[in-house]
């Protein structure tokens, strides 16, 4: 279901969930199959729960993809195989659709708990104009989470502004021990002319490029990126190992 004329009038918000074929870590991950159910379609479902689905739209650049929307009555837009990242995805679409934010939700979250994406909507919504980029984050609960590479951590003020996010275990003491920490989850909102100045740099910048962390571009660009916590949503899909586990934590909750 591609927009019409009809969407062309300014929105307040869409959500825009990228979803490409072709991951680096996990190739067609948002196709796998994850007990009966696509990881993208398990994320969508999780999605309207929050919002109405004449405001959801899938980003992609793959008719596998298209396919699959088109089946499950999700609206979609092709967007260029050309995008470094998601959020150049999203910066596509709002060349598209013109709204004052647009919410990035990862096409990955299939346990996304919908009150997250509410609490993000709600903070873009009511933010001032000097914020532009708001992400969301949840606490680690575990050691071997916090040792994860695939994990994002994030470090922030404690009036909520983005230090860092990494890779490695952070924060930690001189033993790099754990004593707490946060991760990043997969819910970004955007101003328009924030996504339009990430999209205008044509390769990834130094740190975004090292820890493969598509946020880190807006810090180098000399953003402030807001963090808003949000519940914990269970396990991204990364790796086939996260799929597997992702099985184990569905059978658990039969």
């Amino acid at each position: 279901m591609r927009p019409g004329d009809s969407n062309l009038k300014m929105k307040s918000f869409i959500v825009v969930i990228p979803a490409r074929f072709a991951s680096t870590r996990f190739p067609g991950k948002a196709l796998a199959e994850l007990e009966g159910m696509t990881v993208l379609h398990r994320c969508y479902l999780q999605v309207t729960q929050a919002v109405p689905p004449t405001e959801v739209f899938v980003a992609t650049d793959d008719e596998r993809i298209v396919s699959e929307c088109t089946t499950h009555g999700m609206q979609w837009i092709m967007t260029s195989e050309r995008c470094l990242t998601g959020t150049d995805r999203v910066a596509e679409v709002s060349e598209q659709i013109p709204a004052e934010w647009y919410v990035n939700v990862q096409g990955d979250e299939p346990f996304l708990d919908p009150r997250g994406l509410t609490k993000i909507v709600d903070t873009a919504l009511d933010s001032g104009q000097e914020v532009a980029v708001v992400n969301a984050f949840t606490p680690i609960l575990s050691d071997e989470e916090f040792r994860s590479p695939t994990v994002p951590k994030v470090v922030a003020t404690p009036t909520g502004k983005l230090l860092y996010i990494s890779r490695a275990a952070i924060p930690t003491d001189k033993a790099q021990g754990f004593r707490g920490a946060s991760r990043q989850v997969g819910l970004y909102a955007f101003r328009r002319d924030a996504l339009q100045r990430f999209a205008e740099v044509r390769s990834k910048t130094p740190l975004e490029s090292c820890e493969d962390i598509e946020v880190l571009r807006f810090l180098e660009l000399g953003y402030d990126v807001s963090m808003v916590q949000v519940p914990t949503g269970g396990i991204a899909i990364d790796t086939p190992a996260d799929l597997a586990a992702a099985h184990e934590f569905l059978k658990q909750r039969r």
